[in-house]
């Protein structure tokens, strides 16, 4: 280790003349799954502008970028959380009971369509959709059925939900108080990242303006009454999913966060607050090392940007908490064990990365919502990496690869380009609504299409090694019609049942709200306490803030 770093260049460019010569290179393009060019091999001329201490360091310590734990996971193993909901409340409950008899540590909830788009499930705009991809949340009543038998007060829970994130979560802490557990004690998080919606998910109701004032009176509220939560997971796993490369996920997914963190110091609140509780989800994509890169970068980029240019002091406001899943986009219904395979690579990049917690996906996700053996051999995969592989026996193994760490600082690099770019725009919303980031998006989808249908990209089953006449054997979970036909009446039983004055009475104290510029928070919670349903609270604020109609992006 002692060469001197022109006897090494010297040295490798004349080992790469006798390699070319010898023909022994495969004629195929090397990229990362993003399309980024790989080179043949990497040595200390790799990473000579990378100093230890300031870049890399050690864990628990600025820039974080070997995790935000001192002991890793020789103190305390990731959270291993399966998303499940579909159906009935019933349902779900019974299938989040069976998942903790079985290990899993906490709990992550799907909700359906009508839920996430802020409907009731008899909404004529439901009909066909009630509890197919997830479960069916119209009122407290439901919400209270999905966590009948278990103590809120001693699970994690975890809502993928946007925008009406605040509505549910009002219904989660009226059943937390009907379970007399004190607020304080709740420990979870709920997604509400409603900028990566209008970025790539599509899933919103109000115009940016009026959704961000509502994610920033969570942020408030929960600040004082719910310390433990994660008001908002900045989510750059549905920015992949629409077929964004690995650097556009982390950038747009930063650039998403650092505008929550502008919009709470806007409302007045203090950095050092509301920053700690800001959680972020990633997607864990199937080029290995890529994926461990760009974790590790999206440590050293928070850490330095909260500290550097908001003046954060306290370091929990410098660590950057995520959550991961394996990528949904990479499973295939063609040869769907293979996908058992993808998700196991998947999920060791996402522990490797350095992942506070971990969803592993079901291998029948592309043909259904998962069957019961399918969630329990994808729950078993996390175990096996736990307990079997020894890999969690030390901290960031491959920290000091000249590999990894120059992957790791190209990508703070290019992401920080993106930043520049976004900040040309006038920020997140003003790009948006420009339409960079979907035209970012669609370019690179288009791109590793073109890549696949030249088969200048391989994916085992679909563009190579085919099996012809494949014949389906795996067993698929089917949601039938009863699960909307029973909905209908829970919620017709429930408007007949309740206080109709109490109804309007906190309609209206919502509405008043809106109209005052007053957190709204705790009229969500009078609303919730009066079995006001989901779709009545949306279009009560609908009515003030209006719809979003996306504009045209060619």
């Amino acid at each position: 280790m002692n060469n001197n770093l022109h006897q090494i260049k010297v040295a490798r460019m004349r080992w790469e003349e006798s390699v070319r010569a010898a023909g022994k290179v495969r004629p195929v393009k090397f990229t990362t799954v993003s399309g980024e060019p790989i080179e043949m091999l990497y040595g200390p001329e790799n990473v000579q502008g990378i100093d230890y201490l300031r870049d890399i360091g050690f864990p628990g310590e600025f820039p974080y970028t070997r995790g935000i734990h001192v002991t890793g996971y020789r103190g305390k193993l990731w959270t291993m959380r399966q998303f499940a909901g579909f159906g009935t409340p019933e349902d779900t409950n019974a299938r989040y009971h069976y998942l903790l008899d079985h290990g899993q540590t906490g709990l992550s909830v799907a909700f359906d369509l009508p839920t996430l788009m802020g409907r009731d499930a008899d909404d004529p705009l439901s009909e066909g959709e009630v509890g197919i991809c997830g479960v069916s949340v119209s009122s407290l009543a439901d919400m209270e059925i999905l966590f009948r038998g278990i103590n809120l007060g001693e699970i994690s829970t975890s809502m993928t939900i946007n925008a009406p994130a605040a509505m549910m979560m009002a219904f989660y802490l009226v059943v937390a108080e009907k379970q007399g557990v004190d607020l304080k004690k709740l420990r979870g998080t709920i997604q509400a990242d409603i900028l990566k919606e209008y970025i790539a998910q599509k899933e919103w109701i109000y115009p940016p303006q009026p959704s961000m004032r509502l994610i920033i009176d969570m942020f408030e509220f929960m600040n004082k009454e719910v310390p433990q939560w994660n008001p908002i997971s900045v989510s750059g796993y549905h920015i992949r999913e629409a077929g964004s490369t690995a650097v556009q996920e982390l950038a747009f997914t930063l650039a998403d966060g650092f505008a929550y963190v502008e919009a709470g110091i806007a409302r007045g609140l203090n950095v050092d607050d509301f920053v700690p509780r800001i959680s972020f989800f990633f997607n864990s994509h199937i080029d290995f090392f890529e994926e461990i890169a760009k974790f590790r970068a999206a440590r050293r980029i928070w850490a330095k940007r909260l500290r550097n240019k908001y003046g954060a002091k306290n370091p929990r406001s410098w660590m950057l908490r995520f959550h991961t899943q394996t990528a949904g986009c990479s499973l295939t219904a063609q040869q769907p064990e293979n996908n058992i395979v993808r998700t196991a690579f998947e999920a060791l990049a996402g522990v490797l990365g350095g992942t506070q917690s971990l969803h592993t996906n079901s291998m029948d996700e592309t043909l259904a919502l998962p069957s019961e053996k399918a969630v329990k051999i994808a729950l078993r995969t996390q175990q096996i990496i736990a307990y079997e592989t020894g890999v969690p026996n030390t901290i960031d193994p491959l920290a000091g690869s000249y590999f990894i760490e120059a992957l790791t600082t190209k990508m703070e690099d290019e992401a920080e380009q993106y930043f520049e770019k976004i900040d040309a725009f006038g920020g997140v919303i003003p790009a948006i609504e420009a339409g960079f980031f979907q035209r970012e998006i669609a370019d690179a989808a288009y791109r590793y299409q073109r890549e696949l249908d030249l088969k200048e990209k391989i994916i085992v089953g679909v563009n190579e090694f085919v099996e012809e006449d494949e014949k389906l054997d795996i067993p698929i979970l089917v949601i039938s019609p009863e699960v909307e036909i029973k909905q209908r009446k829970r919620l017709a039983d429930l408007r007949q049942s309740r206080n109709q004055e109490a109804v309007e009475e906190s309609l209206a104290a919502l509405r008043q709200a809106a109209l005052d510029d007053k957190n709204m928070m705790p009229a969500l919670l009078q609303c919730t306490r009066s079995y006001v349903t989901l779709g009545e609270m949306c279009t009560t604020l609908a009515e003030v803030f209006g719809v979003y109609e996306e504009p045209a992006v060619f």
